[in-house]
């Protein structure tokens, strides 16, 4: 083995939970586990991050990670975080998310190589759509109580008198489901440990009692804590709601502002998890963001490793480009390099106004943008004399009462930004 895998898990943070011997029984040789992910969406979001996180590190100590597409639980509904159940997938389009997530997985995990350690990916929906139903509830259902069951805190908390919904018995039932993966994946695969987030423990102890009933064979769990926020607000939301891994769903730009804009607390807790960087760099930049919080170093550093890995090199740099726009550092040449999507993520807020398209090939004087034709200035006197006083900006150049704005002003031919003084911004549209 190349690490301790458990250490490295502690020492980042990324351990909650780990049933008695796991260390060992990983320490004995090369083993597999699994991680299951839900295949409700065509994307990863970073809620699933820690999960794929933990997969590379246990590949990277040497054994084979296994990365589960829950599509037959996928259909049914986890209760153990869900308040509600989910709608049911139909198979083509649990097929392209299945095929869209495994190419986000790849950006972690070598699924590719000759090495006996590579990943792989199963669907659980391929071993369970021909699973008949009275063959599950005499198979699998008479190996575990109703008391076992009814155990569990995931069930518990829906059965509360606090819980208006009660629970179906589709739910109720989804924790054999999960539990027979494990045993799937430990027969056909020699899977011995299935890992997750601290509220998956009752599902995969279910699994592990199944091994120990059926099979007589050992499993093993272990979990990581839920990632939380120091405000309270929930990891990986925004106002727009989740963060995604797909640029088409959350840009490469919104993406890397997400983790720029964590607070010290969080950024110091993220960077062990949500990077590759070693205890003795990690630590290292800890004190030197102690010493001069300002500079932020945590954050950037933070945005910087996960932007690449998620993403790719260009895509931060056109990140860092757009985001030192707003801090009036760029120049007209930068702006001119904005993608129109990218363009209104950054000024998503600025004041806007629609010109025609002929005013601009005609030449549109500064007056006539500033107010007569926008109403950026209240009036076409204010607008003189800011332009006397040398305060107005065209695509971040100052300009003066004799500038006239043409087609070659244009940012990906739609867009001209104005300014007043630093922080004064207006938008032209052209249509």
């Amino acid at each position: 083995m190349n690490s301790n895998f458990v250490n490295e898990l502690k020492w980042r943070g990324m351990l909650h939970d780990a049933m008695p011997g796991t260390e060992e029984h990983l320490l004995s040789g090369m083993h597999s586990a699994y991680v299951g992910i839900d295949p409700t969406a065509d994307s990863l979001h970073i809620g699933h991050l820690v999960g794929v996180m933990m997969l590379r590190h246990f590949q990277l100590a040497g054994h084979k990670p296994i990365a589960l597409i829950g599509g037959a639980t996928g259909m049914i509904g986890d209760p153990s975080g869900k308040s509600s159940e989910r709608n049911l997938l139909d198979e083509t389009t649990l097929r392209l998310n299945q095929e869209a997530i495994k190419g986000q997985l790849s950006r972690f995990l070598d699924f590719d190589s000759e090495a006996a350690n590579a990943a792989i990916l199963v669907n659980n929906y391929d071993w369970m759509k021909d699973f008949r139903f009275l063959e599950f509830i005499r198979d699998v259902g008479k190996h575990i109580t109703v008391n076992y069951m009814m155990a569990k805190d995931s069930v518990k908390k829906r059965l509360s008198e606090d819980s208006k919904e009660g629970m179906s018995f589709t739910e109720f039932t989804y924790q054999l489901v999960q539990g027979y993966d494990f045993l799937y994946l430990y027969r056909n695969y020699g899977c011995s440990l299935q890992m997750g987030g601290s509220d998956q423990w009752g599902n995969i102890t279910t699994g592990t009692e199944l091994i120990r009933r059926i099979e007589g064979g050992k499993g093993y769990a272990l979990t990581c804590p839920l990632i939380t926020k120091a405000d309270g607000t929930k990891f990986g939301k925004t106002e727009s709601g989740n963060v995604w891994l797909d640029a088409h769903r959350t840009s490469p730009y919104k993406f890397y502002q997400y983790w720029l804009n964590t607070s010290d607390h969080d950024a110091a807790k993220y960077i062990r998890i949500f990077t590759f960087m070693s205890r003795a760099e990690i630590e290292d930049l800890i004190s030197q963001h102690q010493e001069a919080p300002h500079l932020r170093q945590l954050q950037r550093k933070l945005a910087e490793e996960i932007t690449i890995m998620v993403h790719s090199k260009q895509d931060l740099e056109n990140a860092e480009m757009a985001s030192s726009i707003l801090f009036g550092k760029a120049t007209a040449e930068e702006l001119k390099k904005l993608d129109e999507a990218t363009f209104m993520e950054v000024f998503e807020g600025v004041p806007m106004a629609e010109v025609k398209r002929d005013a601009i090939e005609n030449g549109m004087d500064m007056i006539a943008a500033l107010s007569a034709e926008t109403g950026f200035l209240k009036s076409n006197g204010e607008a003189r004399r800011e332009l006397q006083q040398n305060s107005i900006s065209v695509n971040k150049a100052k300009v003066t009462d004799n500038y006239t704005i043409t087609p070659s002003d244009l940012i990906s031919d739609k867009f001209i930004l104005l300014q007043r003084g630093k922080k004064n911004y207006f938008v032209l549209i052209v249509q």
